[in-house]
């Protein structure tokens, strides 16, 4: 307490004693002792409403016992189910939860995981993928505060995600290791490589990968068939020493659309897992390709990136090509992208005008604004020789195609020179400028759609970076490449733009969610979120329907159905009260990524439990690795101690013995007709 307070609290003392004694023992010639009973009371009310003024802070001591935290992780994929171990799950989890020895030890956090991590309300064991690894880290930042143990649950079969053997954790992990560890023999179709695109009448090549686990040598034979008919056919000889087998063909495209094929291997005599013997891919086969130009006249990291995010789409080819070339073939390309354009750049703006070529300018340090502003009439800038660093915030209103936030706001800054841009032309923004940690509404990536011609901007250089930050993020290129991707098919596309857009794969998994999202704006093309969609589904082989309403979801909509069996599908898109409606389809495979294992994967577990300094062990021999939590010292409770400044005006009870004592003053003193 500080030294001003203790003397406010002195003389409020002496204040009180002062007037007190006035009102009871001056000049009064008869004191009796009921007086000093009513000087106290009066004495103590007066100081404490004094020092309720004063209002000094009270340092409090709090000690608190904070237990070590056991995060119990369960998991909750169907692989669980496959390899028949639900009951012994279960079974560990009524043993753990009333183990009160380590309730006592423990601060216990109960989790489940399947594809993600969520905390345990029921133990279902239908989660169509697995990720460990995403799960360890999750905890990992839960409790970065606090380290304790994890006891994991898993028979150890991960479908997502890298590998957890690997797992950077500072927590100690004890896996319990769930399924049979003894290897069965079983082949194994592991891994198909193909393109998802082909065009008509090319042959396409397909690659797969065929495990055998076993002692013995056998034989085999491996097929792929489209339909009924068998496309390629190869016997096949494993044995303990020569396990693997890559099988490499060419098939034919023969005609447009999608194409389903199946690879299958004959299964052997005493194999008890035959569903990993087949699987199902796609290809899609077009009867044209896309053709893009990209016309610069220095070298950038920028160029390599959008050629690379752009061909990840088969069915386009990027053509780099020099200012200097001889362009006046640019009428062969759907689209043009012109980087950093100059007064070199004339020839090429003239072809694209006359041509009505569709085109995408990306500015930066280098590019000529004063001719920019020339010979287009879509914006125009008053630049200066100065750099400025623009980043990226996706604009939600933007309509003219899906496309969804990957992350703008964390990847690096695009830079471009200095000076105010204005747009003269109705655009439709992708990404506006984010200045100063401001949103601005002038556009960093825009879109013009005029009479005949589509045209795109993009305000800044260093888009190579975004990859790179794009891959960090999510550990893949596939987000940034989709975006690239769908700008470049919304651009390169010389159809009117369409007010219904579906977006859907081609083929589905069993058991996994059926996303299909929607596009939809007004005959103004602004998107209406007031319009209701409707999906309905047909199952071509059973004719079974099933009617789904979209659910809005930012500038989309989104419809997602669960439990759908295996098959053809049929879909169509509707919106009510218009005509508008898209229709297509798609395939179910009866491929369960879960139900692909035929015993737990001991080495992973065993790797994970080394690499943590933790120790695994099977359900029979749970009771030992709960005695190691409970026995280990470095699991301690710790006590911590907590200093606090507390007002007593916080304190309502003294407000209440105050008007106790005032209460008890007027009570005596009415007794004794001293009122």
């Amino acid at each position: 307490m500080e030294t001003t307070s203790i003397l406010l609290i002195l003389l409020a003392v002496l204040l009180s004693f002062i007037a007190t004694w006035f009102l009871y023992f001056y000049k009064n010639f008869q004191i009796k002792k009921v007086d000093y009973l009513l000087f106290v009371l009066r004495f103590l009310g007066f100081f404490l409403i004094l020092l309720l003024w004063i209002n000094p802070s009270i340092e409090r001591l709090k000690i608190s016992n904070q237990k070590p935290i056991l995060s119990i992780l369960f998991d909750n994929s169907s692989s669980i189910k496959h390899l028949k171990q639900e009951s012994t799950v279960l079974n560990i989890f009524d043993l753990l939860k009333n183990d009160a020895a380590l309730s006592n030890k423990f601060n216990v956090q109960w989790y489940r995981f399947g594809e993600s991590l969520a905390v345990l309300d029921s133990l279902t064991f239908t989660e169509t993928n697995t990720n460990i690894f995403q799960a360890l880290n999750r905890i990992e930042t839960l409790n970065k505060k606090s380290k304790g143990p994890i006891l994991l649950i898993s028979d150890g079969n991960q479908t997502l995600g890298t590998s957890f053997s690997l797992a950077n954790t500072q927590n100690n992990v004890y896996p319990i290791v769930l399924g049979d560890t003894l290897s069965k023999p079983d082949l194994t179709i592991s891994q198909i490589n193909t393109n998802p695109y082909s065009y008509l009448n090319n042959k396409f090549p397909v690659e797969i990968r065929i495990f055998y686990e076993g002692d013995k040598s056998v034989n085999s034979v491996f097929q792929i068939k489209e339909g009924n008919r068998t496309l390629y056919e190869k016997n096949l000889r494993f044995s303990k020493n020569s396990n693997s087998q890559t099988v490499n063909m060419l098939l034919e495209a023969r005609s447009v659309g999608i194409h389903y094929y199946s690879a299958n291997i004959s299964p052997l005599d005493n194999e008890e897992n035959t569903k990993n013997n087949r699987k199902t891919f796609s290809v899609e086969v077009f009867n044209e390709q896309t053709n893009i130009a990209i016309i610069s006249e220095i070298s950038h990291p920028d160029i390599g990136a959008l050629k690379k995010a752009i061909e990840t789409n088969k069915q386009r080819k990027v053509s780099i090509l020099d200012v200097k070339n001889d362009l006046s073939q640019l009428s062969d390309y759907q689209l043009v992208i012109c980087y950093q354009p100059n007064k070199n750049f004339n020839s090429v703006f003239n072809e694209i005008k006359s041509k009505k070529i569709n085109y995408l300018v990306i500015t930066g340090p280098n590019t000529e604004w004063s001719f920019l502003n020339e010979v287009q009439a879509n914006y125009s800038k008053t630049a200066i020789d100065q750099t400025e660093n623009f980043s990226a915030q996706f604009n939600k209103g933007f309509t003219a195609f899906g496309q969804k936030d990957i992350g703008f706001i964390d990847f690096p800054p695009l830079q471009d020179q200095f000076g105010s841009l204005k747009i003269h032309r109705k655009q439709d923004a992708i990404l506006n400028q984010f200045i100063g940690g401001f949103e601005t509404q002038t556009p960093l990536f825009t879109t013009f759609e005029l009479e005949d011609q589509k045209v795109g901007a993009l305000f800044g250089q260093g888009i190579w970076k975004w990859r790179a930050a794009s891959f960090r993020i999510s550990g893949s290129f596939q987000d940034f490449d989709a975006f690239i991707s769908n700008s470049i098919q919304y651009l390169a596309s010389i159809k009117n733009r369409e007010r219904l857009s579906v977006s859907v794969e081609n083929m589905y998994p069993a058991n996994s969610p059926i996303r299909i999202s929607a596009s939809y704006v007004d005959k103004n093309y602004q998107f209406d979120p007031r319009a209701k969609l409707n999906l309905r589904l047909l199952n071509t082989t059973t004719g079974t329907i099933t009617n789904v309403q979209f659910s809005l979801l930012d500038n989309s909509f989104e419809a997602t159905v669960k439990e759908l069996a295996p098959g053809d599908y049929s879909y169509s898109v509707s919106v009510d009260n218009q005509t508008l409606k898209k229709t297509g389809g798609f395939k179910i495979t009866d491929f369960q990524i879960e139900e692909q294992f035929t015993k737990a994967n001991l080495e992973d577990l065993k790797a994970l439990a080394k690499n943590s300094n933790g120790s695994w062990n099977t359900p029979i021999n749970l009771q030992k690795t709960i005695n190691d939590l409970l026995g280990n010292e470095n699991y301690k409770t710790i006590q911590k101690s907590t200093k606090t400044q507390e007002e007593l005006i916080h304190w309502p009870f003294l407000l209440v013995l105050i008007v106790i004592l005032f209460s008890l003053e007027w009570l005596i003193r009415k007794y004794y007709g001293k009122i």
